[in-house]
């Protein structure tokens, strides 16, 4: 993953969302996150970045979370994609068909994201 990669992802959400005023975002150590452009684009959004502690999943639980079922209920059982196209699709249906959809978190009163979402808004 790359830093260009991750510039281009926030730009993407943000064409999607409407970020509130004190928008902060959690991220690892890794240097695609910590590289001067990515801190640049953060302090132009005016977006606060938070980092995990070195070594620390525990600091960013939720995404540890999300990657734990989607190799779980997703990528394990495919064990292998034709091709780039048929895994990002496979991936794409997995997240925003039924992740986001469909599969209820305890962590969130058993709502879907896009339920907890709606009322977060």
């Amino acid at each position: 993953m790359t830093k260009e990669l991750v510039i281009e992802t926030l730009d993407h959400a943000l064409l999607h969302q409407t970020p509130s005023e004190n928008l902060i975002i959690h991220s690892d150590l890794g240097s695609q996150y910590t590289s001067e452009a990515y801190e640049a684009k953060l302090n132009e959004l005016n977006i606060r970045h938070s980092f995990s502690r070195k070594g620390c999943p525990y600091d960013n639980a939720g995404i540890e979370s999300f990657h734990a079922s989607l190799k779980k209920e997703e990528v394990y059982p495919s064990k292998a994609y034709e091709n780039f196209e048929a895994a990002h699709l496979a991936l794409f249906q997995y997240i925003e068909g039924f992740y986001n959809r469909k599969r209820i978190h305890s962590s969130i009163n058993y709502l879907t994201p896009n339920q907890m979402e709606e009322l977060a808004l």
